[in-house]
């Protein structure tokens, strides 16, 4: 089955939740990642019931915390 993950092209061998994608592209601090499949973000609770298929579209978003900038 084909996907693509952050904009790169990936082929996994059986259909896959978000969560079990998760585990299978090694993203580290899963618990710090918002998942966006096909444009929409999911809450956290729907990555083991969403089932990824054919051709999905998902992006692994990092939000990072900002810094104090001196006056």
């Amino acid at each position: 089955m084909n996907l693509v993950v952050n904009g790169k092209q990936t082929e996994i061998s059986k259909a896959l939740t978000v969560s079990e994608l998760l585990v299978e592209e090694n993203v580290k601090m899963p618990q710090m990642v918002s998942v966006e499949v096909n444009g929409q973000i999911l809450r956290r609770s729907e990555y083991d019931q969403t089932l990824l298929k054919e051709d999905d579209k998902v992006e692994f978003l990092y939000f990072m915390g900002g810094g104090h900038v001196a006056d």
